[in-house]
């Protein structure tokens, strides 16, 4: 990584069940390091920042700050987003760090910063849990893209209409 960091975006799915995940990688030493202490010490109403463990006890690395992009509405949003969702972000953190840092200990010296979108409304844990493994994955891939890669994007886009999930433009 020559950059200081690294910013990348993914989503997945369709319906409340969909993810939508923004990443931000970079070392520890650096300005995304910094981001993530004070994120993590700075907790607010509905958003509380926590640490994505494989399982308890098991943190995954890098270091990752899962952050929820909304606010907990009620029993059922708060164990899909602390248990389907963080649960997907963890296998999709873990997979992609097994390809980017191939020597055992290298992915040490780098923290994540992860906001996590769950909508209020989702209703099937697998489908959150997979979705937000996938939202990781690409968020993680684009964001580590060459320029050359993100260019080919781009040209492949281009005289298309910018759109999401919640805006087509005919």
């Amino acid at each position: 990584m020559s950059e200081s960091f690294e910013v990348g975006e993914g989503f997945a799915g369709e319906g409340p069940n969909a993810a939508h995940i923004n990443t931000v990688l970079g070392k520890k030493s650096g300005p995304v390091g910094g981001a993530f202490v004070t994120t993590l010490g700075s907790p607010q109403v509905g958003h509380i920042p926590f640490l994505v463990v494989w399982k308890p006890n098991v943190p995954v690395t890098p270091a990752t700050l899962f952050v929820n992009k909304a606010a907990i509405a009620n029993d059922r949003h708060g164990e899909l987003t602390w248990g389907a969702a963080q649960a997907g972000v963890a296998h999709g953190v873990t997979e992609y760090a097994s390809r980017r840092f191939v020597e055992i200990g290298q992915s040490d010296a780098f923290v994540l910063l992860t906001a996590v979108w769950v909508n209020p409304e989702a209703d099937d844990a697998e489908a959150v849990y997979r979705n937000n493994h996938h939202a990781t994955v690409a968020a993680l891939e684009q964001g580590s893209a060459s320029p050359t890669q993100s260019l080919a994007i781009l040209e492949h886009l281009a005289g298309g209409q910018p759109s999401n999930p919640y805006f087509i433009r005919g």
